[in-house]
């Protein structure tokens, strides 16, 4: 090389054989703690750019002032799934038929998809829902009991009015007054109760007990070897309870079980594999019990929504259609009590609570409330035909109320 030009070569920045070999393989190399120490550092700026920059800058602060005038149209595909499992349809009631004495059966559970994806997969079966009556007179929130006054003390009564007046798909009878606490009446007595409902009306009817886990095994047993065929949902049979008895008892008369356990998905999972040692799935229902609207219903809602997700992810333990005791949001004191006038008339409260704990619930896919208030019921029936009748919102309404914030 001539001097002259090896003279004009920089100094103190020259390249290793090996970057060079490495920038001939990779063409690109990451240096890591590199520094430089230079003396006078130039920036080239190509001519126009800062003029470009300034340009686009304006154009993008006048677009930024523009108030939009219109939605955009585009077209929304949901995204579909298939699930490898379902859940299990059962029977509630029996028709002559049947072998029973209803004048309707009704089917639920049978779903491939979550609640209401009726973009994926149809809900084979609406939910249903079964108004609460009790054998006695029982102390009730103001806005439920003004509609039911006149047939407290009168079963028969009050089951004539929940299904002809209030629109009940089916019946949940509470033996209230078996409790020993209470009046201890005897299982005889209880089959009594029952007769008269069941010749009042013909929908499906639930039994239920007082939560006396002996007694109402004794009930229990009484009513499902009186009305053999009847398809009864006995209400219901719990982990301290003889399991293996009544399993038998509501297998051997042709009734089904709800299977009901305190907000603990392995729990439900361990007494249904008791269950199934004696019945067959299709006989069987699940409660995962509903706590009141509040800080609980965040835990039913979550719970029951696991559950449905992993029963059509495949685990067949949960694969059972779920039920909701909906009535318990009158437990939560904010549903009947005095309240500040905010809080509207209790007359309106109340219902709104129950409804709310009950639309919760079905979207996370409970397929049998056990309701109370016939407003409620009605508000939730409307809310069901609406969804599975595919109907839409009104798009222009809606543009309106978007503009109108902007």
């Amino acid at each position: 090389m001539p001097r002259d030009e090896k003279k004009a070569e920089p100094s103190g920045f020259r390249l290793s054989p090996q970057l060079i070999e490495l920038l001939a393989k990779l063409h690109e190399i990451e240096l890591e703690d590199f520094r430089m120490d230079v003396g006078d550092l130039e920036i080239w700026v190509q001519p126009g750019a800062v003029a470009s920059s300034v340009i686009a800058q304006a154009k993008f602060a006048q677009q930024a002032k523009l108030k939009p005038t219109e939605i955009i149209e585009a077209e929304f595909v949901p995204p579909v799934e298939t699930y490898p499992s379902k859940i299990v349809e059962v029977k509630l009631g029996a028709t002559k038929s049947e072998g029973g004495t209803r004048g309707k059966s009704l089917t639920i559970g049978g779903e491939t998809a979550p609640a209401f994806y009726n973009f994926e997969m149809p809900m084979p079966h609406p939910p249903v829902i079964a108004l609460d009556i009790f054998d006695m007179k029982v102390p009730l929130a103001k806005a439920v009991k003004m509609h039911v006054k006149d047939v407290m003390e009168d079963p028969a009564a009050w089951a004539k009015l929940a299904v002809e007046k209030f629109g009940a798909d089916m019946l949940t009878l509470h033996l209230i007054s078996v409790d020993p606490l209470i009046k201890d009446a005897s299982p005889k007595e209880a089959v009594k109760t029952v007769e008269k409902v069941v010749q009042a009306v013909d929908v499906p009817l639930m039994i239920g007990g007082c939560g006396d886990p002996v007694k109402d095994a004794n009930v229990f047993e009484a009513v499902a070897e009186t009305f053999k065929g009847e398809r009864f949902l006995i209400n219901s049979l719990t982990r301290d309870m003889d399991v293996e008895r009544c399993a038998k008892f509501v297998k051997k008369n042709g009734h089904v079980a709800l299977s009901f356990t305190p907000m603990d998905m392995n729990m439900a999972r361990e007494l249904n594999r008791k269950l199934y040692d004696f019945l067959p799935k299709e006989d069987i229902v699940m409660d995962l019990t509903t706590a009141a609207l509040g800080y609980g219903l965040d835990y039913a809602f979550t719970n029951m929504e696991r559950a449905r997700l992993a029963a059509l992810m495949g685990d067949p333990e949960l694969a059972h259609p779920m039920s909701s005791g909906t009535t318990n949001a009158w437990a939560a004191r904010e549903a009947w009590m005095e309240m500040a006038p905010e809080w509207e008339p209790r007359e309106l409260r109340g219902p709104l609570w129950e409804i709310t704990t009950a639309l919760t619930l079905l979207l996370a896919g409970v397929d049998l409330f056990m309701m109370m208030h016939p407003a409620a019921v009605k508000t939730l029936k409307d809310i069901i035909n609406q969804l599975l009748g595919g109907s839409s919102g009104d798009a222009e309404k809606l543009a309106e109320w978007v503009s109108s914030k902007i």
